[in-house]
């Protein structure tokens, strides 16, 4: 998420990131995990002296013959490492869901919700203390280049233990503001009308939420409410979602959020004139980079913005790539927490950021805006420092969902996934691979929200 969405959040939400399964330890490496990091940087100081001084090989041949030392095809390694995933559609609960605690019908609704309608990208979000007042949401909706709003409520939650980004909402409506895979199952928001939440997929998985079953969610109330569903949301860093009249038994602020579609607008124009109607406390962010719109690769899955190539854009100083990778490597053995951001527990975009602030990089949060930093690189042309990204999401097919750090010589340092620790494996360019980035500092720091 970007730092000024994590600045509107900040009000009601807790932000997190998520990251999904991925390639798995390497037995050659297991004795790199001391806490402290200094035995794994030692380990791989032939990487980082190397790094700037000549080319680095065919990452994807380097890769298979990591692989082949394990014994492993490209195949099995991808199976085992959970990279090859269902594709399509959402998970929901194959039977009704026991008793929502509020009395409301458990399963899927007994009417059907209607057809979703035109689907709208969500391109702004508003977060205000308080309801935002109608005169004010209608003067938003009404500004050049808008295209649609959806009110809703937004509150920082906890779910099971953990802080959740959750909305509030009108499920015939906000539906059309979903990923599209979320956005067309109907079982899934008959689901939530009928007083389920839904979770993202990969939190649910993340978490080991039981689909269909009961969780705690707590706001200024508590109460036990059905998984309905598992399905990407489509609005960085928010995974949970519940009707309005939950969001109001849980005692959710009311009518203090609102997603704006304006896919041809300028947003930092719209945002302007949004700023001006908005009383002060209230915040406005993209959720997307203004930056990245322009036919981003990321339409189509891929990592990469488009019109920018890493010979013409800027780059990481070798100086600054050394200390970003050694980061990374110093934390080797550190757990993986899901939304952990350093500097002793990690998810694979929190070990990103962190290992670039060491070098004085600033990054977004999540996995998907980090694909969103620098040029598209062939595989052929990998150099240390780059980030290779998945999908992993079988709810959304097309969402990058985890991030790892390519060292050289075919290997990649991550953040895999609970009850693991940050590990060095063989870089894996399967089915689930979305492609590689060398991130620009300049665009990573307008991604994230601190420049402009």
């Amino acid at each position: 998420m970007t730092a000024a969405v994590g600045a509107a959040v900040a009000v009601t939400l807790a932000v997190t990131a998520t990251s999904t399964p991925a390639p798995r330890r390497a037995p050659e490496h297991r004795n790199a995990t001391a806490v402290g990091g200094a035995p794994g940087v030692r380990q791989y100081v032939g990487l980082l002296n190397a790094i700037g001084t000549r080319s680095t090989g065919n990452a994807v041949a380097q890769a298979a013959a990591q692989r082949a030392l394990l014994g492993e095809t490209e195949a099995v390694a991808a199976q085992k490492a959970g990279l090859n995933l269902p594709s399509g559609g959402v998970l929901v609960p194959s039977a009704t869901t026991p008793a929502s605690p509020a009395g409301a019908v458990t399963g899927p609704a007994e009417q059907p919700l209607p057809r979703v309608g035109p689907a709208h990208e969500a391109d702004l979000f508003i977060v205000a203390p308080q309801t935002l007042q109608p005169a004010v949401v209608q003067a938003i909706g009404k500004l050049p280049g808008v295209g649609a709003i959806n009110q809703l409520d937004a509150a920082r939650i906890r779910l099971d233990g953990s802080y959740v980004a959750t909305l509030g909402v009108d499920p015939v409506a906000f539906r059309q503001f979903a990923a599209a895979p979320t956005a067309t199952s109907t079982a899934l928001w008959q689901n939530v009308a009928a007083g389920d939440i839904a979770v993202s997929y990969l939190m649910g998985e993340q978490q080991g939420l039981p689909l269909g079953g009961l969780v705690t969610v707590t706001a200024s109330k508590t109460e036990r409410l059905p998984v309905g569903g598992f399905g990407t949301i489509g609005i960085t860093g928010v995974d949970a979602v519940v009707s309005a009249s939950v969001a109001r038994s849980l005692g959710m602020p009311a009518g203090n959020g609102l997603v704006v579609s304006a896919p041809h607008a300028r947003l930092s124009e719209l945002i302007s004139s949004i700023k001006k109607l908005l009383p002060s406390g209230d915040t406005v962010a993209p959720l997307v980079a203004q930056a990245a719109q322009k036919e981003s690769p990321s339409a189509a899955g891929l990592a990469g913005v488009a019109g920018i190539s890493a010979s013409s854009g800027n780059t990481l100083a070798v100086g600054q790539t050394r200390t970003f990778v050694e980061a990374a490597l110093s934390r080797l053995g550190f757990p993986y927490i899901w939304g952990g951001s350093g500097p002793t527990v990690f998810d694979c975009s929190g070990l990103v950021q962190w290992s670039m602030r060491q070098a004085g990089v600033v990054m977004p949060r999540v996995a998907a805006q980090q694909a969103l930093t620098g040029p598209l690189i062939p595989p052929a042309q990998l150099q240390p420092g780059d980030l290779l990204f998945y999908h992993t999401d079988p709810t959304a097919p097309y969402y990058i969902s985890h991030v790892a750090i390519y060292l050289g010589s075919g290997l990649m340092v991550q953040a895999p996934e609970p009850g693991k620790t940050v590990e060095v494996v063989p870089a894996d360019f399967g089915s689930g691979f979305a492609g590689a980035v060398r991130v620009d500092p300049q665009l990573a720091a307008a991604v994230a929200g601190e420049t402009g």
